[in-house]
């Protein structure tokens, strides 16, 4: 599909096109609702409507970088996770649904802090420390991210929601040397450098998937640092893969943490493991 804006193209040409180059209708719905600004039931309804220039060649842009690969999210800037709309970046994941268990199960252990310290390490586009900041207003949250580029998507998006953060730069623990928290939060790349399923992802940021080796590296990072830095009774919870949540447990265990457990995802996976420090 290519540039358009000497040939009149309408709804359905374009839907059509996109499907030649591999893309299913409801990809090509969602990309033509964000090109056009009408709905899916609009774009069924006016498959005869003429896009405009702008909106055919913004299309046709679409089409041609969706089809590589390249997520959604960044084509049109943006992602809604735990009801906040982020804005999102090659610099950044795109954030998951799964990681929302993550979430759910920080602000359970929040219940009951009035200023609760909170870290959230490694935190990309801030999807994390900005739901739980969102949903526990008093919460006092750090975010930290080794890339300036994904702490300055964070801080964007902590502005335009209008909360109120703290963001550091550095690796893990590095850049809390000295602080301590009631709860810490992680979602670290813990995908093995061999998985083949990387090579789908090549558009969003390398380092933030994968620690390369086994996957666990980054996990290990943040368990051997935690007992420094989290307060007595604090918590510390990680995202990992599905078939992670074993290694993931006995690591909590052998630093030390009692109440070692698991949270499954929205499709019943290990998702998240977690576990306190003891009093």
């Amino acid at each position: 599909m290519t540039g358009t804006s000497d040939v009149a193209l309408d709804v359905d040409h374009a839907l059509r096109a996109a499907a030649a180059a591999g893309l299913d209708r409801l990809d090509a719905q969602l990309r033509g609702r964000s090109s056009t600004s009408h709905s899916s039931s609009w774009l069924f309804a006016h498959g005869d409507a003429a896009l405009t220039p702008d909106q055919a060649d913004r299309f046709a842009a679409w089409t041609v970088r969706r089809a590589a690969g390249e997520p959604f999210a960044y084509l049109v800037g943006r992602k809604e996770f735990h009801g906040l709309m982020l804005d999102v970046g090659p610099a950044v994941l795109v954030p998951r649904p799964d990681t929302e268990t993550l979430v759910t199960w920080a602000l359970e252990r929040l219940q009951g802090l009035p200023a609760p310290q909170v870290a959230d390490l490694g935190t990309g586009s801030g999807a994390v420390a900005l739901a739980i900041k969102h949903a526990q207003a008093g919460a006092h949250v750090t975010a930290t991210d080794l890339s300036p580029d994904a702490l300055a998507v964070a801080a964007g998006n902590a502005r335009r929601l209008g909360l109120d953060l703290t963001f550091v730069a550095g690796t893990w623990w590095a850049p809390l040397a000295g602080r301590r928290f009631d709860l810490v939060v992680s979602n670290p790349p813990y995908i093995a450098g061999d998985d083949p399923h990387l090579a789908a992802l090549a558009h969003e940021p390398r380092l933030a998937l994968t620690p390369e080796g086994d996957g666990l590296a980054s996990l290990r990072a943040i368990v051997d640092g935690a007992p420094d830095h989290l307060r007595p009774g604090g918590w510390l919870l990680l995202e990992h893969g599905h078939d992670q949540g074993a290694a993931v447990r006995a690591l909590l265990q052998s630093a030390g943490f009692i109440g070692v457990g698991t949270r499954l995802d929205i499709e019943s996976r290990e998702r998240c493991s977690g576990g306190r420090l003891p009093d």
